[in-house]
This record gives C-alpha cells, sequence and structure tokens, in this order.
C-alpha cells in the first residue's frame, strides 16, 4: 500500500472517530443509574440517566432533564470528563486541517516530501491525544457514576466515546507510524557488479573502468 493510501485511510478512521466524539460530548445518555430493578426504578421515578451536561429522569410517562450549570459543586470526574472531551473535540480541527495539507494532491510554494511526512505524522499525534482524551473520560465517568450512585447500564454516548476514541486511536497509529517512505532508496557506492576479467567490484570502480573504456 502506497503512502497515499495509507494516510487517506487513516484520515478517514481518524475523522470517524472525531465524529464519534463530538456525539459523545454533546448528548447526555452516558450511563444509567439505580439502586433498585429497571422496571420499579422506572414505576418509581428513579431511573436516571446522566450525562457530562444533564441529568435526566427516566419514566413511563416522563423524560425530565435537569442541567448541570453549577461547574464548581459538579463532582471530579464529571469536571475532568468535561475539560478532556472539550480537548479532544477541539484538537479534531487542527489534525484535520494538517492531515489535509499532507495530502500529495496538495502543495505549497515549494516545499519537500519531508514536510509532508511530518504534517502527517504531527496529525496522527494530535489523533493519539484525542483518542486518550476519550479513552480517559469514558472510563472515569462510569466508575465515578458507579460509586456516586448505583451504575445500572452504560449509555449510546458512551459507546459512540468508545468507538470514537479506537477509531482515533487507530487512525493516528496509522498516520504517525506508516508515513515513512515506501522503498528507501539504494545508494550506488553500495551497489555491486560482477566482470569476468576483475571478478566482484563495487559500482565506483565499475563506473571508473567504464569511463576508461570509452575514452580508448
Amino acid at each position: 500500500m502506497s503512502q497515499s493510501c495509507r494516510l487517506l485511510a487513516g484520515f478517514c478512521l481518524s475523522c470517524v472517530g472525531w465524529v464519534g466524539i463530538i456525539i459523545a460530548t454533546s448528548t447526555n445518555d452516558w450511563v444509567m443509574t439505580c439502586k433498585y430493578g429497571m422496571n420499579t426504578c422506572k414505576k418509581m421515578d428513579e431511573l436516571e440517566s446522566k450525562g457530562l451536561w444533564a441529568e435526566c429522569v427516566v419514566s413511563t410517562s416522563l423524560y425530565h432533564c435537569k442541567a448541570l450549570n453549577q461547574i464548581l459543586s459538579l463532582p471530579a470526574h464529571v469536571q475532568v470528563a468535561r475539560a478532556l472531551m472539550l480537548s479532544a473535540c477541539l484538537l479534531g480541527l487542527p489534525s484535520a486541517l494538517l492531515a489535509l495539507l499532507a495530502a500529495p494532491c496538495v502543495t505549497l510554494n515549494d516545499e519537500r516530501e519531508g514536510t509532508k511526512r511530518k504534517r502527517a505524522m504531527l496529525s496522527g499525534a494530535l489523533m493519539l491525544i484525542m483518542a486518550v482524551c476519550g479513552i480517559v473520560s469514558t472510563v472515569w465517568f462510569p466508575i465515578g457514576a458507579h460509586h456516586q450512585d448505583g451504575l445500572m447500564s452504560f449509555g449510546f454516548s458512551l459507546y459512540a466515546g468508545w468507538l470514537g476514541s479506537a477509531l482515533c486511536f487507530l487512525g493516528g497509529s496509522v498516520m504517525t507510524c506508516c508515513s515513512g517512505d515506501d522503498a528507501p532508496a539504494q545508494r550506488p557506492e553500495n551497489r555491486f557488479y560482477y566482470s569476468k576479467q576483475s571478478g566482484l567490484s563495487n559500482s565506483v570502480q565499475a563506473t571508473n573502468n567504464h569511463a576508461k573504456s570509452a575514452h580508448v
């Protein structure tokens, strides 16, 4: 697979993962908490759906959400998850721009191929940071919710965050580790030739002999 194909594959995986992280950040269906059974909690209106920005009460005939506006009074796992997920969402924009500028079809002035490889590696590194932020948030949040309230099940937003983080990690790894040359060029002094008169000789000697024979 050529370098451009690897770059395109990593870019597509990272973009899909970035979308998953944005969906997880903007929705509030992270975990379902209750101290009793599912049916009992719905009848007693004690089944709660918790997210980064609101806590919702779920029942058979009611779906009411309360916004989490008091930042200083929020638990530590909510504040840290907010900061990490927002950082991951914001890092996606410069990472995508760097990946586009590293594409073979985009050329800025008379830049060298090494500059494009550096951009691709930097874009992949940003994607890896996004993946780490997403993984830490989506793992720490349900643990904190379980210690605070009884954890019933995981929500759609948490699965979206896990999937997005995994795709960002995979795409970032491809862009970072596979941005080198496809095949290293051989140096002429390391090439060897064979002739009947002198046996094995290197390329420099073969070139000198060829030049002398041409003068004769």
